[in-house]
C-alpha cells in the first residue's frame, strides 16, 4: 500500500490569524475605553453611541467571539488537518465559515452601539444575527466532521475530543438561550421570564466560558505544547479522566453565579456543590500540561513561545482554582458584584486565553510562512510587558473589590452604616481602576507589538497556502485491530463520541433546568405584582438600550448591609413579569431593584441630564439625549402582544387602548416636573425612562403595607 500525497490549507489558518490579530487589538481598544470611562466619563466624548453601558458588550463580545473565537478556528483548522492527516473536508465551507464569521462580528459592531441589544451578557446579540450564528456554527461543524470522516489517521487525539465536545455543547447553549419572540427586525423578548430567565442565562453564561474559553482551548493545548516542547503529553490516562470529569461537571456549575438570589436553594447548592469538584478536572488539564514539560524546562528559559504556555497554563490553574472558591456562599457574599470578579476574569481572559493566543499564533506562522520569526526580541518584550499589564490589571481590581465590598458591608458602634452613600465607596477606588487602565494599555501595547513582528514575519517568508503532505490511507473498517479498552475503541467512532459527549452534558442541564422552568412552586407568585403600564414597558426597554444593567443590580439580597442600604430583600414572584430578568453581575453603582418612588422626577430628570448634579463626583455619564428624542411609541401595540403571548395578563384588546394609557401617564410625569419649573415635552424618551425607575419595587412595597 503506497502513501497518499494530499495538502494541508494554510490558507484558511492564515486567515483566521490575521483575523484574531486584528479583532484583539479593537476588542481590547474599546475594553480600554471603557476602563478609562469608569473614573473619566466625559471618554464616551458626549456620544450615546459610545457610553460605558453600550459598549461595554461590544468589549466583551469582540475579546470573547471575535479574538477568542478567530483564534480558535485558527487552531483547530491548523491541528485538525495534521492530526488526521487530511485536507478539511470543503474549501468553499472554510471560506464561508471565514467571512460568515467576520460578518457576525462587525453585525456586532454595528448593532451593539445603536442599543440592540437583548441584554443577556455573553448573549446581546439580537434574533437575526442569533440564527446567523447558528449557521455558522453548523456551517463549521459540517467542515470538521467532514474531515474526521475522510482522515488517514484511525485513531482521534484527545485535542479532537475537545473539538468535538466544544461543537455539541455551544450549539445546546446558544439554541437553549437563545429561545426569543422577535417583536421587529431587532428586537425580542426572552421566552423566559425573571428567575427562569436568571438560570438559563448563567447556564448559559457558565458554559460559554466553560466551552468556548476552556475546551478548545485545552484541545490546542493537548495538540500545540507537546509540539512545541518536542515531548510526548504526560499521561494518556489523566487526559481521558481530564476530558470527561470536566465536561460532567462544569456544566453544572451557572447556579454559583446566582448565590443569595431567588434562585431556588436547591438550584444554588447544586451549583456550589460542582463547582467545588470541578478543581479536580480543571487542574488536572494543568498539572498534564505543566508535567509535559518534564525534562524541557531549559527550552522555557530561552523560548518564549513556552514562556507564553507556561504562564498561560499557570494562570489557567489560578482562575480555575479561584473560580470553585467564589462559589461558596460566604466568599460569594463578600465577592460579588463587585471588582474582585473582573480580576478574576480577566486572570484567566488575559492569562489563559490570550498568552496561548500569542503562543499559537508565534509557533503557527513563521510555520506556514517557511521562515523564522521577525524578532525574537521583540516577542520577548512582548511577553513581558503582557506579563506586567496582567499583574498591573489584576492586583488593583483585587483591591478594589476587597476595599468596596468592606466599605459597603461596614457598620458603626451605633449599628449605622458607616458608608450610607454608595459613591463614598465608588470614589474611593478610583486610583485602582486608574492602575486597571495602565495595565491594560501595557497589554494592549503587547497585542500591537506582536501585530508588528509577525506582519515583518509574513513580509520577509512566502505563504505556503497548500502544504505537501502524505500519509497511509486509512485501513478498511472491517480490520481487525486489538484494543487495549473500552475507550481506545471509543475513540476510533466520532459519532459515538459526541453522542457520548452530548448526553453527559444533558444530564446536568436537565436536572437542573427542568424542575425551575416546569414546576411552579420553584418560583411562588406575589398578588401585588402587576404587570408594567405601555409607559414603564416601553422605559423599561430604555434602560436596556442603554446598557443600565451593566452597573446597577436589579436583586436585593438578604443581607442587613443591602436591605439597609436599599430596602426590602428581593422575593422571587417579583420577576414573574420581567422578559429579560435585569439583576446585573456587577454594582458600579447602586442598586435599583427599590428606586421607585425614592426620589421625586425632578431628581431622575436632573440625574440622567447630568449626574453630577445630584451626585457630585458620579461616573454616570450624562443620558441628555433622553430629553431630546422622541418616543418611538409604534412599537406599543406590538410589544403589548408578545408580553400576552409571553404570560403577562394583559386583558384581550388592550393593545388598541394602550397608547392612550401611554399617553396620561406621560402627561402626567410631564405635568409633575413642570411644577418643578422643568419644561420637557410627554412624548420624551425620558418621561418613560423616569417611569421605569419609579416603578421598581413599588409593587413589594404596596405588598409590605397591606400586610401590615
Amino acid at each position: 500500500m503506497q502513501p497518499e500525497k494530499f495538502y494541508y490549507d494554510n490558507k484558511i489558518v492564515r486567515n483566521f490569524g490575521i483575523a484574531t490579530v486584528i479583532w484583539g487589538i479593537i476588542g481590547m481598544t474599546v475594553g480600554l475605553i471603557i476602563a478609562i470611562q469608569l473614573y473619566a466619563p466625559g471618554m464616551n466624548m458626549n456620544n450615546q453611541y459610545t457610553t460605558y453601558g453600550r459598549i461595554r458588550p461590544l468589549h466583551t463580545n469582540a475579546v470573547i467571539f471575535a479574538f477568542v473565537g478567530n483564534a480558535i478556528f485558527m487552531g483547530v483548522y491548523y491541528s485538525l488537518q495534521r492530526l488526521l492527516k487530511a485536507r478539511m473536508y470543503s474549501d468553499w465551507l472554510s471560506k464561508i465559515h471565514f467571512w460568515g464569521w467576520q460578518l457576525i462580528i462587525v453585525s456586532a459592531v454595528i448593532t451593539l452601539p445603536l442599543g440592540f441589544t437583548t441584554s443577556h451578557e455573553y448573549a446581546e446579540l439580537e434574533w437575526p444575527i442569533d440564527i446567523a450564528i447558528t449557521l455558522i456554527w453548523v456551517v463549521f461543524g459540517v467542515n470538521m466532521f467532514g474531515t474526521i470522516f475522510k482522515r488517514r489517521e484511525r485513531h482521534l487525539y484527545v485535542a479532537i475530543w475537545f473539538y468535538i465536545a466544544t461543537f455539541v455543547t455551544i450549539a445546546v447553549l446558544h439554541i437553549v438561550n437563545s429561545m426569543e419572540l422577535p417583536i421587529s427586525a431587532f428586537k425580542s423578548y426572552y421566552i423566559y421570564a425573571g428567575v427562569q430567565d436568571a438560570l438559563v442565562q448563567w447556564w448559559y453564561g457558565h458554559n460559554a466560558v466553560a466551552f468556548f474559553l476552556t475546551t478548545p482551548y485545552l484541545g490546542m493545548m493537548y495538540y500545540f505544547l507537546p509540539k512545541m516542547a518536542n515531548r510526548p503529553i504526560y499521561s494518556y490516562k489523566l487526559s481521558i479522566l481530564h476530558f470527561w470529569a470536566l465536561i460532567f461537571i462544569y456544566i453544572w456549575a451557572g447556579p454559583h453565579h446566582l448565590l443569595y438570589t431567588t434562585l431556588p436553594g436547591w438550584a444554588q447548592s447544586l451549583g456550589i456543590a460542582f463547582s467545588i469538584m470541578l478543581i479536580a478536572p480543571s487542574w488536572g488539564g494543568m498539572i498534564n500540561g505543566l508535567l509535559t514539560l518534564r525534562g524541557a524546562w531549559d527550552k522555557v528559559r530561552d523560548d518564549v513561545v513556552l514562556k507564553f504556555m507556561v504562564v498561560g497554563l499557570t494562570a489557567y490553574g489560578m482562575a480555575t482554582f479561584e473560580g470553585p472558591m467564589l462559589s461558596l456562599k460566604q466568599v460569594n457574599g463578600f465577592a460579588h458584584f463587585s471588582d474582585w470578579i473582573i480580576a478574576h476574569v480577566h486572570v484567566g481572559a488575559l492569562g489563559w486565553n490570550g498568552f496561548l493566543t500569542f503562543a499559537i499564533l508565534y509557533w503557527v506562522i513563521p510555520r506556514i510562512y517557511k521562515t523564522e520569526l521577525f524578532s525574537k526580541k521583540l516577542s520577548a518584550f512582548h511577553f513581558w510587558i503582557g506579563t506586567l499589564g496582567i499583574l498591573f490589571y489584576a492586583i488593583p481590581m483585587y483591591w478594589a473589590g476587597f476595599t468596596q465590598s468592606l466599605m459597603l458591608k461596614e457598620f458603626t458602634p451605633e449599628g449605622m452604616l458607616k458608608y450610607p452613600n454608595f459613591l463614598e465607596t465608588t470614589l474611593q477606588i478610583l486610583p485602582m481602576h486608574m492602575m486597571r487602565s495602565a495595565g491594560g494599555a501595557m497589554y494592549l501595547l503587547g497585542v500591537i507589538v506582536m501585530a508588528y513582528n509577525l506582519a515583518r514575519t509574513m513580509m520577509q517568508g512566502s505563504l505556503v497556502a497548500n502544504e505537501a503532505a502524505q500519509a497511509m490511507p486509512l485501513a478498511p473498517a472491517n480490520t481487525v485491530v486489538k484494543e487495549h479498552s473500552w475507550h481506545r475503541t471509543l475513540e476510533r467512532k466520532p459519532i459515538q463520541l459526541m453522542i457520548a459527549a452530548l448526553v453527559v452534558i444533558l444530564v446536568g442541564t436537565f436536572v437542573e433546568l427542568m424542575p425551575t422552568l416546569t414546576i411552579k412552586s420553584n418560583i411562588p407568585t406575589i398578588a401585588s405584582v402587576k404587570s408594567y403600564t405601555p409607559l414603564e414597558l416601553q422605559g423599561r426597554d430604555l434602560y436596556i438600550r442603554e446598557g443600565c444593567s451593566n452597573c446597577h443590580s436589579q436583586t436585593v439580597r438578604p443581607f442587613r448591609s443591602e436591605t439597609e442600604r436599599y430596602g426590602e430583600y428581593s422575593k422571587a414572584g417579583e420577576f414573574v413579569y420581567d422578559h429579560p430578568f435585569l439583576w446585573g453581575s456587577k454594582r458600579t453603582g447602586p442598586d435599583l431593584a427599590r428606586e421607585g418612588q425614592k426620589y421625586g422626577n425632578a431628581w431622575h430628570y436632573n440625574h440622567l441630564m447630568d449626574p453630577r448634579l445630584m451626585s457630585p463626583g458620579s461616573i454616570m455619564p450624562n443620558y441628555d439625549w433622553l430629553i431630546s428624542q422622541k418616543l418611538d411609541t409604534t412599537t406599543t401595540r406590538s410589544k403589548i402582544n408578545a408580553m400576552r403571548t409571553l404570560g403577562v395578563p394583559y386583558a384581550l384588546g388592550y393593545e388598541d387602548k394602550a397608547n392612550a394609557d401611554l399617553d396620561k401617564q406621560a402627561k402626567g410625569i410631564s405635568d409633575n416636573l413642570a411644577t418643578d419649573h422643568i419644561k420637557v415635552k410627554s412624548n420624551k424618551e425620558i418621561i418613560a425612562i423616569i417611569a421605569y425607575l419609579q416603578r421598581l419595587g413599588v409593587d413589594i412595597k404596596a405588598n409590605k403595607t397591606n400586610n401590615k
